[in-house]
């Protein structure tokens, strides 16, 4: 895979004039075709366009159905190329159809989102939603190409733009202290976007490389997400539905609570991610009702194992650890602990 920040008005007719692929498709939701697709329609070959609903409540089986029809109604063959131009939605389901397409068509990614450039699309994991329970169903393969272009974040608003910043946050949290002290200090207000979006890739991929199928190291990028997807999936059907960086940054402070009850993490760590993660998302209200629910989802996680409820957790801010199991009772004090700071 290969990974390039650049301005896409070069590089993508540079990738294209090299392109032996049969045919194209773009692939986009109703917000990346009014806001994104005009800036690259002159730029590529002639091509299909394919659109989608936007959002994680569209990230299934019946949408991925849409999508090979379509690429089967254009009589598209096993050289073809699928252009995945949006978020993490469109990225994961994307590269999911793509894989699974005649045994394997290539892809690329264009991010637009700031959670897709910084995270999403960066490690080669595909997947979508399956009965409720997020990525339950998918693959490992990398797209061929991802072009990073920061002129798509201007096209995002503020929600979706603080929604990627806490993958930013999470990647200095777990690897490097001076990033994350360096970040959080001006949360969505950041000088120099390509900088950040480059510290941020090379975080992440130097994890991925080392652990590219997840088996170890890797699992360090879930801090904040065993609790926050479970989170993110028990609102998605209803009015609080959530963004997924927003239900990870309510992980991030629960995971941090559990860091510091099972790993030492200090208490003014704690109080640090807690107080930076509240400054910039607003809060949701979890009612103790709903606690349980939470927890039983978080039984899916794909961590798992033999039933235990494995965490990635701080020993401190810039250093993680993995496979920390945690118990239910040790879960519900972090919602409390959530719903009281």
């Amino acid at each position: 895979m290969s990974i390039q920040i650049d301005d896409i008005s070069l590089s993508l007719p540079s990738f294209f004039n090299q392109s032996k692929h049969s045919q194209i498709a773009v692939l986009v939701d109703e917000n990346t075709r009014a806001h994104c697709y005009p800036k690259i329609k002159s730029l590529l070959p002639e091509h299909q366009l394919i659109e989608v609903a936007s959002g994680e409540i569209n990230k299934n089986l019946q949408t991925c159905e849409h999508i090979w029809k379509e690429l089967t109604r254009h009589q598209f063959d096993r050289k073809a190329l699928l252009v995945n131009l949006g978020g993490g939605v469109i990225g994961d389901m994307g590269g999911f159809c793509a894989v699974a397409y005649k045994r394997g068509i290539d892809f690329i990614n264009i991010p637009t989102t700031l959670l897709a450039t910084v995270d999403a699309n960066i490690g080669g994991k595909l997947g979508i939603d399956f009965h409720g329970f997020k990525n339950h169903l998918g693959f490992f393969q990398d797209p061929l190409h991802v072009f990073i272009d920061p002129i798509f974040l201007e096209t995002l608003p503020e929600r979706e733009l603080r929604s990627g910043f806490a993958e930013v946050v999470k990647h200095g949290l777990i690897a490097d202290a001076d990033y994350f002290e360096k970040v959080s200090s001006k949360g969505l207000k950041q000088e120099n976007w390509n900088a950040v979006i480059a510290h941020s890739i090379h975080i992440k991929d130097a994890v991925v490389k080392e652990d590219p199928k997840e088996r170890g190291l890797r699992k360090i990028l879930n801090f904040g997400h065993t609790i926050g997807h479970a989170i993110e999936s028990y609102y998605l059907h209803t009015e609080n539905r959530l963004l997924h960086g927003e239900a990870i940054a309510i992980g991030m402070i629960c995971e941090s609570y559990l860091s510091g009850k099972l790993l030492g993490l200090s208490d003014s760590a704690v109080k640090t991610i807690s107080q930076t993660l509240k400054g910039i998302y607003p809060e949701l209200r979890i009612e103790k009702r709903h606690f349980t629910s939470i927890i039983e989802l978080m039984y899916h996680d794909k961590k798992n194992i033999n039933n235990f409820l494995n965490h990635s957790l701080l020993y401190e801010i810039g250093r993680a650890g993995y496979d920390i199991a945690v118990d239910e009772k040790d879960v519900m004090d972090s919602l409390f602990y959530y719903s009281k700071t």
